[in-house]
């Protein structure tokens, strides 16, 4: 039966070995931001998948695949060692996040037992920040558990703003960093700047910059740059539409005026 967080170790932490890994969140969330950095880095590293996270606290559903048969929702972990070049990382990636406020707890406990078990030492949690308009310029804003790791991230260009994000950090991500803090685990969210209306890999590729910096890990970003080329034709398009509109608009109370 399944459990209400069921938690199935496919590899040994002993046996990976890893050491003092990071340990990465990038779950669905504004703008799919953390979950396509996370992808990315899954895919980029070849990673190896260690844990398999089911859930009754996620959507009750199950996902059908191209050959029309079925699996659970899930979420993953996956290891990569470095041997020796940077550091050795967990990412938990996945299909969803919680759709309870009691799922959440639960999920994030079982995240950082996950992490613990493994020897990690470090959480970076991703997302993106909506600021309900389009963003030219994407940039990174940021979060931590400690004033030290605040002055860290700002020597590599994450911006931290008074009173933002106004609402704090909803999810996952944001409560990995406060349960973290209560067991002593340094941790710290990297969210991207995005409109929060679609899929936004632009913002995605700034937020995976600035972590490769500071894992000081070489990622190609070409999948990333060819989703973003594609969706800043669609955001072209958008503006070209809302242009359109606007001129109508002012071109029927040109006419209204005349009647």
């Amino acid at each position: 039966m399944l459990k209400k967080v069921d938690v199935r170790f496919l590899k040994d932490p002993d046996e990976i070995g890893l050491e003092s890994p990071v340990f990465i969140e990038g779950l669905p969330g504004i703008g799919h931001v953390g979950k396509l950095v996370a992808d990315h880095l899954v895919n980029e590293l070849r990673a190896e998948k260690v844990v398999e996270i089911y859930s009754h606290h996620f959507p009750p559903q199950v996902m059908v695949l191209e050959d029309g048969t079925i699996r659970m929702p899930k979420n993953e972990v996956y290891a990569w060692k470095s041997n020796g070049n940077g550091r050795d990382l967990l990412i938990l990636v996945g299909d969803f996040q919680s759709i309870s406020s009691e799922g959440h707890f639960e999920l994030v406990n079982a995240y950082i037992d996950i992490a613990k078990k493994f020897g990690a030492v470090r959480i970076y949690t991703l997302g993106g920040y909506g600021v309900g308009k389009l963003v030219e310029e994407p940039y990174v804003i940021g979060a931590a558990n400690s004033e030290d790791i605040v002055e860290e991230l700002k020597s590599f260009g994450v911006k931290f703003e008074p009173g933002e994000p106004g609402g704090g950090i909803i999810g996952a991500s944001g409560l990995l960093l406060g349960v973290s803090q209560l067991e002593g685990i340094e941790a710290a969210c990297l969210m991207g700047v995005t409109s929060g209306y679609m899929v936004d890999p632009k913002s995605a590729k700034v937020v995976l910059e600035v972590l490769t910096k500071m894992l000081d890990l070489k990622v190609s970003v070409e999948a990333l740059d060819e989703r973003a080329k594609e969706m800043e034709k669609i955001i072209a398009q958008i503006k070209e539409m809302q242009e359109m509109a606007v001129q109508q608009w002012k071109s029927d109370e040109d006419l209204r005026y005349f009647r």
